[in-house]
């Protein structure tokens, strides 16, 4: 990794305010998406199919964006290791608007029948190829750039992104919700938070085209033109030589992916639709659960710097798998309060995991073959479990009439992570190059 001289820890905290605001926004638009398909989408795109099964068919629409997820970790990682940082980033950023703004746009089935639908997946899978491009750019500038001692930390400025969406995502939509009857909502205020990533492109935009042109980047870039194997994504040397860290690097966020995934879809279609409680309230809770996590994130990193990777990752993977059943025992009270305790409680579990993961992933990987092996574990994480949590919960509840079987099925996926954790390294001391 590139050590950051004293002299330039201005422009790494720029690099590091571009990062959280910037994962932000991005992570904002690919999950408001997660909101309207436990909300809306099964009505508007799926309008013959019985409710269960247009549940099932608009999260299935939710998937999409993860199956894209590594296509733009593979693509985007050979253009951000020949071209530069800052285009890979830049052309991220203009398609995940583009196929945001025009989600919000779409006609409905009522309007142009089977198309609708079609259209939808072909926008949730550019939404998918453009995150999955740019968090191997952004947490590795970050990490690469903040020195050994402060890898952890540097990288959850990315990673911390992904509450900080949720947090917009949910302020969006309940704006919408309480600001117009349910009718109006259905109609056209759903389109709303979709439309409105447009007003906040050119803000990231801004910073990240002035960040990008940091010192701290054009070393990274001389040093890639140096060293082919890293300027041409080596995917096949990665998958030659590394899959035991790929595999077990994706283990790593089983847990954390799963209980995320529950928290902000399938609880929400289950605690409205099943247990009756307002989609305004459960809004609301997965709001301050989010903001919760924020500082969690933040925190693990910065004590995987002192502490070891390792450490937070296993104590938030026993966690999980410790509160999985209880869980879904607060949640099938319908009590608001308890609700916020089994998300806010499974939140900062998964943050102890997600902290340390920007830095750790990267740490797995020689040099050479870092962006292609952190990408890759990471998005292939995202297809195993991230984008069909919230359709295998709907699955199995349907299957078993019970929450237990969704509980069981989290606690599998804290055992996989525990594994993974074990079974890996430590890292934190290797001052890598």
């Amino acid at each position: 990794m590139v050590s950051v001289a004293p002299t330039e820890q201005k422009t790494l905290r720029r690099l590091m305010a571009a990062g959280l605001v910037g994962s932000s926004i991005e992570w904002y638009d690919f999950f408001i998406y997660a909101t309207a398909a436990a909300l809306v989408f099964p009505k508007l795109f799926f309008p013959e199919a019985t409710p269960i099964v247009g549940l099932l068919l608009s999260f299935s629409t939710f998937w999409a964006g993860f199956i894209a997820r590594p296509i733009g970790g593979l693509v985007f990682g050979h253009v951000g290791d020949k071209f530069g940082r800052k285009p890979a980033l830049v052309i991220c950023l203009a398609l995940m608007a583009a196929a945001t703004f025009l989600i919000g746009l779409l006609p409905t089935s009522a309007t142009i029948g089977v198309g609708a639908p079609v259209l939808l997946v072909t926008l949730r899978f550019l939404q998918g190829i453009a995150v999955g491009g740019q968090w191997g750019g952004v947490v590795l500038l970050l990490t690469e750039s903040a020195g050994a001692g402060k890898r952890g930390f540097a990288g959850t400025f990315g990673q911390a992104g992904v509450p900080i969406g949720v947090l917009l995502g949910n302020v969006a939509f309940i704006a919408a919700t309480t600001t117009m009857s349910a009718e109006a909502f259905a109609s056209w205020g759903w389109r709303v938070p979709f439309l409105a990533s447009a007003l906040l492109f050119p803000v990231v935009l801004f910073i990240q085209l002035k960040v990008e042109d940091s010192p701290v980047f054009r070393e990274l870039k001389e040093r890639r033109a140096t060293a082919p194997a890293v300027a041409h994504a080596p995917l096949k040397e990665a998958l030659r030589t590394h899959r035991r860290p790929i595999l077990l690097g994706a283990g790593l966020m089983f847990a954390s992916n799963a209980i995320f995934y529950v928290s902000i879809a399938g609880v929400l279609s289950y605690a409205t639709v099943t247990l009756g409680l307002s989609r305004e309230s459960v809004l609301v809770v997965s709001l301050l659960s989010s903001a919760v996590s924020i500082p969690v994130i933040l925190w693990a990193g910065h004590a995987s710097d002192r502490l070891g990777r390792r450490p937070l990752i296993i104590a938030g993977a026993i966690g999980l798998v410790v509160w999985a059943f209880p869980y879904f025992l607060l949640v099938d009270t319908a009590s608001l309060l308890l609700l916020f305790v089994a998300t806010t409680i499974g939140g900062i579990a998964s943050s102890l995991v997600y902290g340390p993961i920007a830095a750790y992933l990267g740490e797995l990987f020689e040099p050479h073959v870092r962006y292609s092996g952190a990408s890759l574990a990471y998005q292939l994480a995202s297809i195993l479990v991230s984008g069909g949590t919230p359709f295998i919960m709907t699955a199995l509840l349907g299957a078993t009439g019970t929450s237990m079987s969704v509980s069981a099925f989290l606690c599998l996926m804290g055992l996989a992570t525990l594994f993974s954790a074990l079974k890996l390294p430590e890292t934190h001391r290797v001052n890598a190059s």
